[in-house]
């Protein structure tokens, strides 16, 4: 991956912690990891885990962030969640997977920031 790209990951993902702890989640990991997959963040608000997935689009080139979320990818998420859920006892809780999806335009003007639930 170019540094460009990495560029615009990391401010995505920072625009996307942001716009969480704006509605209220606590930010409990960042790029947590495992051997099935990463979870970008994982947050909590209340009594609910929230595991998200953030996709940055510069650009139209590549469609939307939300086009980026497969079934497969979907499917990913729900394991990741599941072992973290797991691997920290939280067998009882309640979870979601959310997506932020950062949108800029080609010259790095932020065009807006939308969290959403993934099925």
């Amino acid at each position: 991956m170019n540094r460009q790209r990495i560029g615009l990951g990391r401010r995505g993902e920072e625009l996307a912690v942001e716009e969480l702890q704006r509605r209220g989640y606590e930010i409990v990991a960042r790029n947590w990891r495992c051997e099935i997959g990463e979870a970008d963040i994982v947050a909590r608000r209340g009594p609910v885990w929230a595991f998200v997935e953030v996709r940055t689009r510069r650009g139209e080139a590549y469609g939307s962030p939300e086009e980026s979320i497969t079934p497969r990818k979907q499917a990913r998420m729900r394991a990741v969640a599941e072992r973290y859920m797991a691997e920290h006892g939280l067998h009882e809780a309640d979870g979601q997977l959310l997506m932020v999806a950062v949108e800029m335009d080609r010259a790095g003007r932020l065009r807006r920031v939308e969290v959403l639930e993934v099925e």
